[in-house]
């Protein structure tokens, strides 16, 4: 697995020399030790591994991997971990006790959350053990939204070749309204710009500029409408279909007078079943590369694996998660 080409090398070339601290909760999952390990041979990220040490040399032993210059935290047995208990109590605002707040901090995603709001990293990378509630829910109540955002969202970047484009919301709402799903459109704009993408908004459905009409397309419509009075610099078209979104003959037909002429780079899904059938759709059956979900909104960068992940699903992410922390 190289990680000097295709996007791995525009990712390398944005963080490369900086050591950003990425923690990873989940040390005794050998596709983690193995990135966390390929990671510290550059320059581009610091792993910081939570784990027992010894549960992670005997692993580091069965994979035949050398562990010795990864930055290891046992959470159990952490010197700070008053100062910690302290500032999450603090943050949650009479929410959790000091007893309460001791016990959260068992769980290694709360733990390695609690480091990403104190400063310790730059950013959180976990899920390959765990389920997207586990690593969300710390991350909202702790680290939390950007001011101007009410809710997170996941995005992933697709990849073929040199082809970029950004499908949301893949992960997290299973249904949002006009209001929320102008909030995606917007923030996946965002993120489309911190990896070189010139944002142009798609928000997708079934009907293109009234050709249907039913509440769905209405609401589409509308978030299009909003995203606009919100967002008057960005280039967005909506409601559109994909095929008027992607093909500028089929845009010419459909949707003459849009701006947009089927160059979109950034799809909207209107639910979340739609975003997260189409992109494995892409990968499985486009052939493209789909990194994410990348977690949109936060303060700080923390984002979610797949239980299905593998390696190099790990690395992406990572570094992924170092450029989204340049943006802090």
């Amino acid at each position: 697995m190289a990680l000097n080409t295709g996007l791995f090398k525009e990712l390398l070339g944005k963080v490369e020399g900086k050591n950003i601290p990425i923690v990873f909760p989940e040390g005794k999952d050998k596709r983690i030790l193995h990135a966390a390990v390929r990671l510290s041979a550059t320059s581009a990220v610091k792993p910081v591994v939570i784990g027992k040490r010894e549960e992670l040399e005997a692993l580091a032993n069965e994979e035949f991997l050398q562990i010795g210059g990864l930055e290891i935290v046992d959470h159990l047995s952490y010197d700070g971990i008053e100062e910690m208990v302290a500032t999450l109590v603090e943050r949650r605002a009479g929410k959790v006790t000091e007893e309460q707040a001791r016990e959260l901090l068992k769980d290694v995603n709360y733990f390695g959350t609690m480091l990403v709001y104190m400063n310790k990293v730059a950013g959180l990378v976990s899920g390959a053990m765990h389920s997207t509630g586990d690593t969300v829910r710390p991350a909202l109540q702790i680290i939390k939204t950007k001011a101007d955002v009410k809710r997170t969202s996941g995005a992933f970047i697709m990849s073929r070749g040199e082809e970029r484009y950004v499908f949301a919301d893949c992960a997290i709402n299973p249904t949002l309204d006009a209001e929320g799903l102008s909030e995606v459109a917007i923030t996946s704009a965002e993120t489309a710009k911190s990896f070189n993408i010139d944002p142009k908004v798609a928000m997708l459905s079934f009907s293109t500029y009234g050709s249907a009409k039913t509440p769905d397309t209405e609401k589409v419509a509308e978030a299009t409408k909003l995203v606009k009075e919100k967002a008057p610099e960005l280039s967005v078209t909506g409601e559109i279909q994909f095929d008027a979104a992607i093909v500028p003959a089929v845009a010419k037909l459909k949707c003459p007078d849009s701006e947009i002429q089927g160059d979109s780079n950034v799809f909207v899904f209107p639910s979340l079943e739609a975003g997260n059938i189409g992109y494995k759709i892409a990968e499985r059956l486009g052939g493209f590369d789909a990194i994410g979900p990348i977690l949109q909104g936060l303060n700080a960068p923390v984002n979610d694996l797949s239980r299905g992940c593998n390696e190099l699903d790990v690395l992406k992410l990572a570094l992924i998660t170092a450029v989204q922390s340049l943006e802090k």
